[in-house]
C-alpha cells in the first residue's frame, strides 16, 4: 500500500520531506480530509515543500497523492480480512479471493507502466534472459522461465542461490536477468546480482522499492504491497509478481519480430499435438 511505499521511501526523502511523511504516517485519515494548507500546517513546512514531497513518491501534485491515498486505505485490509482457525469454509473463500483482488487493485494503480516499457526494452533485444528467486519467489522465476521460453529467446531459472551465483559470473554484455524478491535484501541474491552487473548484463528487479536489491537494478519494477504480519502474506504477494511476468511476457510476445512469432506458433502447434496418438502425429507432421 501507499504507507508502506512511503516507509520504504522515507531515508531518500529531503529533511524537509521527511516531516510531511511523517505527518502523513501519523495520521493518513487526517491527510485525506485535510486541504494542502492544512497538512503544510501540521508538517510545519511550506506548501511547495507538500507537492514536492508528492512528486519525490511519483505523483503529479497533492490532488493525485490524496486521491491514491483514499484508494490505498479504502482497500488495505484489516485484521478482519485475516484467515483464522476457526472460519469456515465460506469465510476462507471470501477472505482469500478478497485479499487476492485487493492485491491486483494495489498492483494496478501502483504499477509503474513506464518501468515495464523499460524492461521490455531490455527484454527485447536480450541475447538470453535469466531468472533467479528464491524461496516462494523462486516458484514465480519457474513460472516465468516457463512462459518466455516460448518466445525464442534462450531463457533459463535458477533458484539455488549457489547456481545464480554461478550463472551470474558467466553473464555477458546483452544479457539480462530478472532478479524477483518480495522483500529485497537476500544477501545471496544481491551478490549475485551485483555479479550479473560486474559482467555488464541487464537486470531487471521485481523488488519493493528503496531496498537493497532495488538499488542494483538497472530497470526496477517496484512492488510495493503491504505486508500483513500473518503467515499467510505469500498467497497475495507471489500472485502480485506472477502477474507482472504475465504482462512481462505477454508485452514480449507482441513485439517479437515474424520469424520469432513463427517460432512461438511452432511451439504452441506442438502443444496442441502432444495427447496425439503417434501415427497420426507422424502424418501431422509430414503435413507441415
Amino acid at each position: 500500500m501507499l504507507l508502506d511505499s512511503i516507509r520504504s521511501r522515507y531515508d531518500s526523502l529531503s529533511r524537509s520531506e521527511k516531516k510531511v511523511a511523517a505527518a502523513v504516517l501519523a495520521t493518513p485519515e487526517l491527510a485525506i480530509d485535510a486541504n494542502l494548507a492544512a497538512l503544510a500546517s501540521k508538517a510545519d513546512v511550506s506548501e511547495p515543500t507538500v507537492v514536492r514531497f508528492c512528486r519525490s513518491l511519483g505523483f503529479d501534485g497533492w490532488h493525485a497523492f490524496k486521491l491514491r491515498l483514499a484508494q490505498s486505505l479504502a482497500l488495505a485490509p484489516g485484521n478482519a480480512d485475516a484467515p483464522a482457525p476457526d472460519d469456515l469454509a465460506t469465510e476462507l473463500v471470501s477472505k482469500i479471493c478478497s485479499r487476492s483482488i485487493n492485491t491486483l487493485l494495489d498492483l494496478r494503480n501502483g504499477l509503474d507502466a513506464q518501468a515495464i516499457e523499460r524492461a521490455l526494452q531490455v527484454l527485447s533485444v536480450a541475447n538470453k534472459i535469466e531468472f533467479y528467486g528464491q524461496g516462494t519467489s523462486g516458484i514465480v522465476a519457474a513460472d516465468a522461465q516457463h512462459k518466455f521460453f516460448r518466445s525464442g529467446v534462450p531463457t533459463v531459472a535458477y533458484v539455488d542461490p549457489h547456481i545464480h551465483s554461478i550463472a551470474a559470473s558467466l553473464l555477458k554484455q546483452g544479457d539480462a536477468v530478472v532478479a524477483i524478491s518480495q522483500r529485497g535484501s537476500s544477501p545471496a541474491m544481491l551478490r549475485s546480482v551485483q555479479l550479473a552487473r560486474n559482467s555488464h548484463a541487464e537486470v531487471i528487479v521485481l523488488a519493493p522499492s528503496g531496498t537493497p536489491l532495488a538499488e542494483l537494478a538497472t530497470v526496477l519494477i517496484p512492488i510495493d504491497l503491504h505486508f500483513h504480519t500473518d503467515p499467510y502474506t505469500p498467497i497475495s504477494t507471489r500472485l502480485a509478481h506472477l502477474v507482472v511476468i504475465d504482462i512481462l511476457a505477454v508485452g514480449l510476445a507482441l513485439r517479437l519480430s515474424p520469424e520469432k512469432r513463427r517460432t512461438m506458433h511452432n511451439a504452441r502447434k506442438a502443444l496442441q499435438k502432444i495427447d496425439m496418438p503417434f501415427d497420426s502425429f507422424l502424418q501431422s507432421s509430414q503435413d507441415d
